[in-house]
């Protein structure tokens, strides 16, 4: 029997980014620096999203390269502004002050990679820092999940401390309030669901939810550790004997290190074929992370979620300039 390679491209979804697209209906599209887009696969995910009125694109890099690609692909740049940058750094660079010139309310990746435009962006006197750790999110369409699911932080931080992980969950509860989810509600996940202190992963998630008890996470229903079975399905929760009102109805998965979490989100995109949009938080704006390997539904998602985040933190005057 022939084997099934099953790839990113092959992934259908369930609606769930339809239903976050639609919100962005009637928006006005958020002004967004382009580091470097200068191959055909970021050039299209910015073009592609501002002709879903999603963002109004800069383009920043190499003029001639930018218009070399549209030509080659067949892309219309000619109502874009493009600011010409020399290389890679330069694009990332350019692109991070016109967000300090408040030019631009989004930040996006290009054809560059992520470590470089990281760099910039938590650059101490001329990039983007906030008081808050910078962390990712990956906001999953899994076609078994009954509402979108993030997990976080399976692409910036490597190894976070306590302090970093506190961080990390109000960075996501706060861009799960953006996009409508009142109270979202949050497992800290490690191996068991009981605290030990053989798995420091136990007694970190703990902390967090005292720290929640406190007042030192806000906005949100936190519970942990809970082993991954009992975050995700609540009959599993039941056998074991966990009352939780958080099992089985999480929006949020926060995973013990980056090595954890980037192995579940590959998981679920994989093997369960779920799509995974990518968005920076912590930063003056959000950064929106595309790959060569995202779908046209990933890029877009990636792109209408940022632009929900920049829209809410607009109304509530939690834009930084």
């Amino acid at each position: 029997m022939a084997t099934e390679v099953v790839t990113r491209a092959e992934s259908r979804g369930s609606g769930k980014y339809e239903q976050l697209l639609a919100r962005c209906k009637g928006m006005t599209p958020v002004p967004t620096a382009v580091a470097h887009p200068c191959d055909d696969a970021s050039l299209g995910a910015a073009v592609e999203a501002a002709r879903a009125g999603l963002i109004a694109p800069i383009l920043v890099g190499s003029a001639d390269r930018i218009r070399a690609v549209a030509r080659d692909t067949g892309l219309d740049v000619g109502a874009h502004e493009i600011v010409d940058a020399p290389h890679s750094h330069a694009a990332a660079a350019r692109a991070v002050e016109l967000v300090r010139q408040g030019r631009a309310e989004l930040l996006m990746k290009g054809s560059l990679h992520t470590d470089e435009l990281m760099a910039e962006v938590v650059r101490r006197e001329a990039g983007l820092r906030t008081d808050r750790r910078v962390s990712h999110v990956f906001v999953m369409d899994v076609p078994t999940y009954h509402k979108p699911l993030v997990i976080t932080d399976a692409a910036v931080n490597i190894a976070p401390t306590l302090d970093d992980k506190r961080d990390i969950v109000q960075n996501a509860v706060d861009f799960m309030r953006a996009l409508g989810v009142e109270r979202p509600k949050v497992a800290i996940l490690s191996a068991v669901e009981t605290v030990t202190s053989k798995i420091p992963s136990t007694i970190e998630a703990a902390a967090l939810c005292k720290m929640a008890d406190r007042g030192q996470i806000q906005g949100a229903v936190l519970d942990g550790p809970l082993a991954f079975d009992n975050a995700i399905s609540a009959e599993a929760a039941r056998t074991k004997g966990i009352v939780s009102p958080v099992a089985g109805d999480p929006d949020v998965l926060v995973v013990p290190d980056l090595e954890a979490g980037n192995m579940l989100a590959k998981n679920l995109t994989f093997l369960a074929r779920a799509d995974a949009a990518g968005v920076v938080l912590g930063a003056r704006v959000a950064i929106i992370l595309t790959s060569r390997a995202d779908n046209q539904r990933a890029r877009l998602a990636s792109c209408g979620v940022a632009a929900l985040y920049a829209a809410a933190r607009r109304r509530s005057g939690t834009l930084e300039r």
